[in-house]
This record gives C-alpha cells, sequence and structure tokens, in this order.
C-alpha cells in the first residue's frame, strides 16, 4: 500500500490519533511494536493559528517515528488552511484532516464528524488544504451522521476528486459514539468499488490479531487503524504481525516484559516532557500495563500518585518479584480509550 510516494507494505497497521493518548512517548512505543505509521493527538486549528501552547506542543515529531501523521481538526475554511501550512513546517509524512470526531464540543459547532452533516464544506475546505500544502493530504472520518444520512459513498468518491491520498473510515455513525459494533461492510463496499482507487484504510473495533486478518481477507482494506485496543497494549501491533505472517496467536506478554515495557515507556515520556510532567502524563498508562492483577488496588495507587522516579522503578520491579507467574492469557484485554 502507498500514500502518494509513502511505502506502507503489505496490510499495513495504522495508530489512531487519541487525544491525550498518542503522545510522542507513546507513538515511540506503538512503533517499536511494530505500528506501521502513527499519528499526533489531533490538533485544533484555532489552537494553532493562535499559537496556543498545547496546540503547538503536539507538532514535536521526530524522524524514528516516520511515517508520521499530524492531523487537524476545525469547521472554518481559512484557519483550517492556515493550520496546514503551519502543519507542514513540523514536515509530517502526511497532513490528516479530523472529519470524524464525534465529541460533543466539537461535533457540535461543525467540526469533526459535524462535517458530514454540509459535505459542499467539507469538500471545499478538504481542495483548498490539498490546493495549498505539497504534503499529501489523507482524511479520517465515519459513516455518516446518523443511520440516516450514512453518506460515506458520496463523501469518499469527491474528497478522492479533489486529491486526497488516503481515505480512513471508522465504521459508525457520529449517533453511535462508540457504542454498538461497527460496520465493516459498508468500508468493504467503499473500498471495492470500482470508481474507487485511493488506499482505504479501515477502523472500528478491532482488538484482535483474528479481527484484523479479517478486515483485510472478508473486506480488502488496504490498511487496518487501531485506536482503543492500543491503550494499555501497544504490543498488539507486534500480536497482529505474527497473526498475519504466521497465523498463530502469540501468548500475551508476562508481568516481567510489561514491567520492563512500562519502565522504557516512562523514561521516553520523561525525556520528552520533563520529570513532573512526563510522570503526571505516563499513569493513564501505567496501571493499564498491569490490567486485571488479582489484588493490584494498592500497587496501582503507587503507581499512579509516585513523582519519585527511582520509586516509580523500585515499584516496577516489586510488580515484577510479587506477580511474575501470573498468567494473563486469562485476563480480559485492557478496556477500550477513546479514539476519534
Amino acid at each position: 500500500m502507498k500514500i502518494a510516494d509513502i511505502d506502507l507494505g503489505s496490510r499495513p497497521l495504522f495508530l489512531a490519533p487519541m487525544e491525550d493518548v498518542t503522545d510522542p512517548s507513546f507513538r515511540h512505543m506503538c512503533k517499536a511494536f511494530g505500528a506501521d505509521m502513527v499519528y499526533t493527538e489531533f490538533i485544533s486549528s484555532d489552537g494553532l493559528i493562535r499559537d496556543g501552547a498545547k496546540s503547538v506542543r503536539k507538532l514535536n515529531i521526530n524522524d524514528a517515528e516516520r511515517p508520521v501523521g499530524i492531523q487537524i481538526y476545525g469547521n472554518l475554511i481559512e484557519p483550517m488552511v492556515e493550520s496546514a501550512i503551519i502543519a507542514e513546517g513540523a514536515k509530517p509524512d502526511v497532513i490528516d484532516i479530523n472529519f470524524g470526531c464525534p465529541v460533543k464540543k466539537i461535533a457540535n459547532r461543525g467540526a469533526g464528524s459535524g462535517m458530514m452533516r454540509d459535505v459542499p464544506l467539507m469538500v471545499e475546505m478538504t481542495r483548498r488544504i490539498v490546493e495549498t500544502v505539497k504534503t499529501p493530504v489523507t482524511v479520517k472520518t465515519r459513516l455518516g451522521w446518523d443511520d440516516n444520512s450514512k453518506n460515506i459513498e458520496e463523501i469518499a468518491l469527491r474528497l478522492q476528486d479533489v486529491g486526497i491520498k488516503a481515505l480512513t473510515i471508522h465504521g459508525r455513525t457520529r449517533a453511535q459514539m462508540y457504542t454498538g459494533q461497527a460496520d465493516w461492510t459498508l468500508i468493504g463496499k467503499i473500498k471495492n468499488d470500482p470508481r474507487i482507487h485511493i488506499p482505504i484504510i479501515g477502523n472500528g473495533d478491532i482488538n484482535s490479531a483474528e479481527k484484523a486478518r479479517e478486515a483485510f481477507d472478508r473486506y480488502g482494506v488496504d490498511g487496518v487503524m487501531i485506536g482503543r485496543a492500543t491503550y494499555g497494549r501497544p504490543w498488539i501491533f507486534r500480536e497482529i504481525k505474527h497473526y498475519l505472517e504466521t497465523g498463530e496467536i502469540l501468548p500475551q506478554p508476562s508481568v516481567k516484559e510489561r514491567v520492563e515495557i512500562a519502565k522504557n515507556h516512562l523514561l521516553k515520556s520523561v525525556e520528552v516532557k520533563g520529570e513532573r510532567v512526563g510522570v503526571l502524563e505516563m499513569r493513564r498508562h501505567m496501571s493499564n500495563y498491569f490490567k486485571g492483577l488479582p489484588e493490584f488496588k494498592q500497587t496501582r495507587m503507587k503507581l499512579v500518585t509516585l513523582f519519585d522516579i527511582p520509586e516509580l522503578m523500585d515499584t516496577l520491579d516489586f510488580v515484577a518479584e510479587r506477580w511474575g507467574d501470573y498468567d494473563f492469557s486469562r485476563t480480559v484485554p485492557p478496556s477500550l480509550s477513546h479514539e476519534i
């Protein structure tokens, strides 16, 4: 599969952009486990053009992440074009437009999936961005606003016509948010439409190697994007790749391996964001690496309250010693967080 001149190989796996999740340290971990392409957290066009510190920080990418995409969102054409120019200055491999976020404060003002209710505006915004930047432009969206307006087929064709280089489709409507099951039949229908010649990436409910293979084999998508199932489980990319290549299910990482993963993730977070912020923002990941361990509450509280890095490392070593023989194959995978 290729996005413009970016060769991602056969059956590539993508890390979905997720707010407060896909920061540089988490992208680093997912890349280490085999993610073929990663994305920043989604970035407000208003925040970028106003030089908002939080939005600007999200532009930080490095060569080790490549190929990497920067995703932007907004409801007005001129600010979106300007933010695309700013994003291009960070030298991503692609600029992705977020037409999929269902969160009320974004969608109800016409951004994210709210743009699906104004297709002409969506198409014109995309056209202007494609014409303005040299970086390949891609789009992530949903099936439609609700069950009565699943207009993704029209959208796919019109966005292709204005020059996007790939389209990611989350198999739910905005009204569904994250409830129910993703509808992959419609994603497959678009992929197999002879009028479609850009890559189609499927997204939604991919939380196992078997589901990833079904997405490729049954629906024919060019790539699979994984979001919520990566939270506390960046090794899912390794699991899927191994299964696609061999048909074998890898055992779940041991407690000791998870401890080493958590340590590496913590150190990367501190390296990128400094000690205090790095530790604070690592907390959302730390306990999820060990979700399912019995009698873990007291240790979990230490992992999410300590600031001292040596103490955190000692606590992680204690986890390896105390629960080293625990078999994670009997544990349900971590609960899912939110992706756009």
